[in-house]
């Protein structure tokens, strides 16, 4: 079960670079259900999501460099290319995500928790934007086929 919240950010703490990093590259070969390729720092995977927007089902799968690459070519819409960058909020781990290509100048702050309960206790920090937790347009898969969304 993967349980996070999504926010938009109203400016970048600072100095990004002093934070961990991560270069991923992804698509999505099916949105209903939703079924991804994603490739973090050289490492390749198939992912699988259920339904729901707060919590939902998320099974991984280690693939090759190969059936990544195949599978890859099979993706609907935009491939999606972004930064995330490891930001500590204790007791949580900010994934802030920095979009490149199409749907730049889009960044996106997740965090994720381990019961639904703290999800909904969480008070973000200040430099947290709006949340879109509930807006599908900003789901990495529907931005894969309808773009970044106009109102950042």
């Amino acid at each position: 079960m993967e349980i996070e919240r999504k926010f938009l950010i109203k400016a970048l703490p600072a100095p990004l670079s002093s934070f961990p990093k991560k270069r991923i590259t992804q698509g999505y070969i099916s949105r209903s259900p939703a079924i991804r390729v994603r490739d973090t720092d050289g490492e390749t995977r198939l992912t699988v999501k259920g339904k729901g927007k707060l919590a939902h089902e998320e099974f991984e799968l280690e693939i090759t460099r190969e059936a990544y690459d195949r599978l890859l070519k099979k993706a609907e819409g935009i491939i999606i290319q972004k930064t995330r960058y490891l930001i500590p909020c204790p007791p949580y781990t900010v994934e802030l995500d920095v979009f490149e290509g199409e749907l730049s100048p889009l960044t996106v702050a997740e965090v994720e928790f381990p019961t639904v309960e703290e999800a909904e206790a969480f008070s973000p920090p200040e430099w947290f934007g709006r949340e879109v937790t509930y807006d599908k347009r900003y789901s990495n898969a529907n931005m894969t086929i309808n773009g970044r969304p106009e109102t950042l």
